[in-house]
């Protein structure tokens, strides 16, 4: 199956037009699109907040009770066909893909920053600070999370491999608008897709620059600034593009298995050289915490006290992987052709996460002892600049140098198995569903990635990836849920299905 030619295709030229006007807004005025950001931000999470905690535990719940019920023995492909790829490799994809730099990022970072400014009025660098700290960052990187890259990749490979359907998100809309027609909602929809995919990925890639410049300025005392994090993007964009150029099979594959074994590696060297019985005490205990108070985070909201610590810290992780969704969930679907939709749920809704919670246990975990334990300020330091919480950590154990070296090395090739990913995956979207988009589209998609990400540091760091992530969010909120109709009304009509249920009746 081919895809239109490019100057043919009008989501390639409208959804690359608009993002290129968002690019040339941020380079001409800096300074308005980062006060527009601010705006927005605070409007929308204080407006739909309350939507996208309800939409993400919907989500969760609709893909747990999928994978257990009789559908789960569906094939997302023909009755006989297996998984392409080994189960190692398949799980380094997707942790690849689905945390990008984000967890390297957020590891130490999110647990020590509630550390210092924990909810719910607790006092800051407290032992109970510390107990909800390890309990909230679980949350926010455990199942919800994934649960909304599970609807989107499951959707998309049941269509594609399934029903042999165009790998496009309009596509899942076919049980409830039919398969013609329509053509006006089929292209917004794919639109609203292409945008929200590039926000949350230069969202991803925004952190990762940061971070490698912070890691720079700890390490090798480099300047952290504007002109250092070019440099990076310039070095990142030639990496990722030439990886993208090799296609799944090549480079994404060795990276994603690179990426895996690396983090497994630093994660038992970090959890031996490290305080080894406090982080499986407090991994241990965060977990009993996260599960018996799942249902109270996930519908926690502070109308009554007007308090801001959610929408800035949950509401905020939910708006960036539903705009990290699109892009996440093809690629997923892309790599999983052959798995069972039971096999496919849990895959990728509790492997992921649990590796999650113990990298967080571990870097976290050890973060939180120097400081509870031996008198060290890392939440101090963290709170006057993120993007430095894992290199500070390890300035307090032994190899400092040698672990810094190698997670600038992660943080880099998470970055770029990301971005060329992103480029693959926006490429199959704006050349209507073509598998093997073509390098002009895959070099036009990776050079605008590279130059929002920038754009958005430059007008306004944080504030400004946080807004861009939002603000794709929220369409895409809802054509996630028309997909979980979608996907109901599909699978019920399978005829296997069917007619083993007319046999037992």
């Amino acid at each position: 199956m081919r895809g239109k030619a490019p100057h043919k295709n009008v989501v390639f030229w409208v959804s690359s037009i608009i993002v290129f006007l968002f690019v040339l807004w941020g380079a001409i005025s800096p300074k308005s699109l980062g006060d527009n950001a601010g705006s927005v931000f605070d409007f929308t999470t204080y407006a739909f907040g309350w939507f996208y905690l309800i939409a993400v535990f919907f989500f969760t719940i609709f893909c747990l009770v999928l994978a257990i019920s009789r559908y789960g023995k569906i094939r997302l492909g023909g009755d006989e066909s297996r998984p392409e790829y080994p189960f190692f490799t398949w799980i380094g994809m997707l942790f690849s893909a689905g945390f990008g730099v984000g967890l390297v990022f957020w590891g130490v970072a999110e647990p020590m920053s509630h550390f210092f400014e924990p909810p719910m009025g607790i006092e800051g660098q407290s032992e109970q600070a510390a107990r909800v700290s390890m309990r909230y960052s679980f949350f926010h990187w455990g199942i919800h999370q994934w649960s909304v890259f599970t609807v989107v990749g499951l959707a998309l490979g049941f269509f594609q491999y399934r029903r042999q359907e165009k790998g496009l998100i309009s596509t899942t809309f076919n049980p409830l608008i039919g398969k013609t027609g329509k053509t006006p909602l089929r292209r917004t929809v794919d639109i609203l897709a292409v945008i929200a995919t590039i926000t949350g990925v230069a969202t991803s890639l925004g952190f990762g620059i940061l971070q490698i410049n912070g890691g720079l300025k700890t390490v090798f005392d480099l300047p952290n600034n504007a002109v250092m994090q070019l440099i990076i993007t310039a070095i990142l964009l030639v990496m990722y593009l030439t990886s993208a150029m090799t296609g799944i099979d090549k480079g994404i594959k060795w990276l994603s298995n690179l990426n895996l074994g690396l983090a497994l590696f630093l994660m038992v060297a970090m959890l031996i050289m490290g305080p080894t019985v406090f982080i499986l005490n407090s991994m241990t205990l965060g977990i009993g915490d996260y599960i018996s108070k799942f249902f109270e985070m996930s519908f926690r909201l502070t109308p009554y006290t007007g308090g801001t610590w959610v929408r800035d810290w949950t509401v905020f992780y939910w708006a960036w992987v539903i705009a990290w969704s699109p892009f996440v969930g093809s690629f997923v679907a892309r790599v999983s052709r052959g798995r069972t939709i039971r096999e496919f749920v849990f895959g990728v809704l509790i492997v992921p996460p649990f590796l999650a919670i113990v990298w967080i246990a571990i870097f976290g975990g050890t973060a939180l002892h120097l400081d509870l334990l031996q008198g060290t300020d890392i939440a101090g330091l963290v709170n006057q600049d993120v993007t430095t919480a894992l290199f500070v950590t390890y300035e307090q154990l032994p190899f400092s140098f040698l672990f810094s070296l190698l997670s600038i090395l992660l943080i880099f090739t998470f970055l770029i198995t990301s971005a060329d990913s992103a480029t693959f995956v926006l490429g199959i979207m704006t050349t209507d569903g073509d598998l093997n988009p073509g390098r002009f589209v895959k070099f036009i998609w990776g050079v605008l990635m590279a130059a929002i990400a920038v754009v958005l540091i430059i007008s306004s760091g944080l504030q400004g990836l946080q807004t861009a992530s939002l603000i794709a969010a929220l369409p895409f909120t809802v054509i996630l849920i028309i997909m979980c109709l979608s996907i109901i009304k599909v699978v019920r009509k399978e005829p296997n299905l069917r007619h083993k249920k007319r046999n037992i009746q």
